[in-house]
């Protein structure tokens, strides 16, 4: 008789990997979208129906023009894992294991710190002053509202307690979630806890990379070059 032949054991399944958080601004998106839409229409308009040299002029500029746009709307994204922070801004996209990152500030615009001082911008993330007013405005009212109803309750709760014989209050209003925030503050605020709790894992130590995107800007010059040449042949 033949033994059976033993059986490779079944291949485990892979582990799941953790998948970056993406932030991207969708004002900017719905912007750039609507700013292709106009440059496609009037630059195909005048490359179709344009003489002399408005075509090659109307064609020169859409190469300098769609690349900045894409490049200020479209490409900004900020992606954040486990590991490491990765922002991708108009020029550059910029690497930082969390390890290197200092601090993450918020003023006028919002920004990253490594620990050697360097600063990134955080295009996909930018700063709206208004929404903070707005943001502020709906805390008071809230608070204002919790301390009405706080009060009616406490009030209620007394009255009902001298009823009962037992001379207290029953409750103390909603229990609030805490503090209103503008959106791109909340974001910070998820990126700064992140950074807390990951910066100092051996996984996320690492060297800062920087790279520029030529595939935005070689269009872009390309497109400026020939607007000039076209100026200056005249």
């Amino acid at each position: 008789m033949t033994s059976p032949e033993p059986q490779s054991p079944a291949p485990q399944p892979p582990e799941p990997e953790s998948k970056d958080r993406v932030y991207r601004s969708v004002p900017a998106i719905a912007g750039g979208v609507l700013l292709l839409a106009i440059a496609g229409w009037l630059g195909i308009d005048a490359v179709a129906s344009g003489g002399g040299r408005t075509p090659w002029m109307a064609l020169a500029v859409l190469i300098l023009i769609v690349p900045l746009v894409v490049a200020f709307t479209l490409r900004p994204a900020v992606y954040a894992g486990e590991d490491r922070l990765r922002i991708r801004n108009p020029f550059r996209v910029i690497v930082l294991p969390w390890g290197r990152v200092a601090s993450l500030k918020s003023a006028y615009s919002n920004e990253v710190l490594t620990d050697s001082g360097a600063k990134y911008q955080l295009w996909a993330v930018p700063v709206s002053l208004r929404a903070r007013k707005k943001a502020a405005r709906r805390e008071m009212r809230a608070t204002a509202q919790a301390r009405r109803e706080t009060g009616r309750d406490e009030g209620r709760g007394m009255a009902l307690g001298m009823r009962a014989g037992l001379g207290g209050g029953l409750g103390a209003g909603p229990v609030s979630d805490g503090p209103m925030r503008a959106e791109t503050d909340r974001i910070m605020d998820e990126l700064r806890g992140l950074h807390e709790a990951r910066h100092r894992v051996e996984t996320a130590q690492g060297e800062v990379t920087v790279r520029w995107a030529y595939e935005v800007v070689g269009p872009a010059v390309a497109g400026a070059l020939l607007v000039l040449i076209l100026l200056v042949v005249g």
